[in-house]
């Protein structure tokens, strides 16, 4: 599902022409900027922030390399934060304000389906060519993945390190791969 009701008048089409140039990037919150299980005496880059009464580590070289993919990708929220993340995120990692979110349905409906698929579906449409970052891809977006029709990258993190350079370099590379084909 597209948002447009946590935004009045705010509705967002995916195969508009302005958002052609770029790849879409679907990017999950938690596992990829918002970590948890590193150990405590070695913690990596970052701030605790407290967003609507819970506490998150949010990784500073995640905000970092975002705003470096920015130039090479459209940047979506892929989140169950919803609108929480462009509420909390462009402030706390100093990223670009105003970036599109993706509601979900909890009832996806499609059986045996990531409960992310039919929002991520929406938005992109077939056509346009996306890469997704989480730390919980499963069989059904490996397989929804190798279904579809425009280049796909599944980008898989752990919660403990979340997105970082190899990540980062991955889609940059692939991203520049898609302009050398065109």
């Amino acid at each position: 599902m597209i948002s447009d009701g946590a935004r009045p008048g705010r509705t967002f089409v995916a195969e508009s022409p302005h958002m052609q140039d770029k790849p879409l990037l679907f990017v999950d919150i938690d596992g990829v900027i918002s970590l948890w299980g590193f150990d405590s005496n070695a913690r990596p880059a970052g701030a605790f922030h407290n967003v609507d009464g819970i506490i998150h580590f949010l990784s500073s070289e995640a905000g970092i390399h975002l705003l470096s993919l920015a130039e090479r990708f459209d940047l979506v929220w892929c989140s169950g934060w919803e609108e929480k993340a462009e509420e909390h995120l462009p402030h706390a990692l100093a990223l670009p304000a105003g970036l599109p979110f993706l509601s979900f349905s909890r009832n996806p409906g499609r059986q045996h389906a990531h409960w992310k698929l039919a929002a991520i579906e929406a938005y992109a449409g077939g056509r346009r060519p996306l890469a997704w970052i989480d730390d919980a891809h499963d069989a059904a977006c490996r397989a929804w993945a190798a279904d579809r029709p425009a280049p796909t990258l599944l980008v898989a993190t752990t919660p403990a390190v979340g997105l970082n350079r190899t990540h980062a370099d991955e889609l940059t590379a692939w991203a520049a791969g898609l302009t050398a084909a065109s």
